[in-house]
């Protein structure tokens, strides 16, 4: 094991695989984020005491969400590469990583999202129509008002998750962090730049959680 000097390790390793890990983690947390809420509203509106009771779509988005919860991420991965190089056109890179990333997170954050809906007080909801609110109307003026913080705080979470996501999916070809930490961190046994690689991890989830805190206490 050669001793990399610190020039070469923020240069040549920890500044692209910090690019590439930035890169799948904010596009996997937003398309994530988008179909996980769908989803999430999906459940809330067609469950039995919902706004539009639906026991068959609510059953099939229910087992949707549960199925695909049940993979291990990095089993998940490399089940669905077909449909990554359909979609992505390869199987390995930053790009190729976000089709399971997204795949992966959506569920994750419908749960969560979910079970901050269901936490709006139903009285509000059941005043809304009795004002003659539209279905829209009471999502968007009732629903989403009154569960932003939990929404928010979950949000937060589901990222970290994300970011936990990303790492792993380093070590099967997507790039990043993870990667750099298994190639020349683990396999070149080099304590130095595998705790950097951890170090960073740690700062990225801490700086999440304080932003995520900031935004929760300023629309609480």
């Amino acid at each position: 094991m050669r001793d990399i000097p610190w020039e070469e390790i923020i240069n040549r390793i920890m500044l692209p695989a910090c690019i590439a890990t930035l890169k799948m983690l904010v596009l996997g947390a937003l398309l994530g984020g988008f179909f996980g809420f769908i989803l999430a509203m999906i459940m809330y509106m067609t469950r039995e005491d919902g706004i539009r009771p639906n026991k068959t779509v609510n059953t099939i988005s229910n087992a949707l969400i549960s199925v695909i919860r049940s993979f291990p991420f990095i089993i998940l991965m490399v089940s669905i590469i077909p449909l990554t190089r359909l979609i992505v056109g390869t199987s390995i890179g930053w790009q190729a990583a976000i089709v399971p990333l997204t795949v992966a997170a959506t569920p994750f954050m419908a749960r969560i999202f979910e079970n901050s809906l269901k936490e709006v007080n139903p009285s509000l909801v059941e005043a809304a129509k009795s004002f003659g609110a539209s279905d829209m109307q009471i999502i968007f003026k009732v629903v989403i008002v009154e569960a932003l913080p939990s929404l928010v705080s979950g949000y937060i979470l589901s990222v970290i998750q994300v970011l936990n996501f990303t790492a792993v999916a380093g070590t099967i070809g997507a790039g990043g962090l993870g990667a750099s930490a298994l190639q020349y961190g683990y396999q070149s046994n080099n304590d130095k730049v595998m705790y950097s690689i951890v170090l960073v991890l740690v700062v990225w989830v801490i700086l999440i959680q304080v932003i995520g805190d900031f935004v929760y206490k300023k629309i609480r």
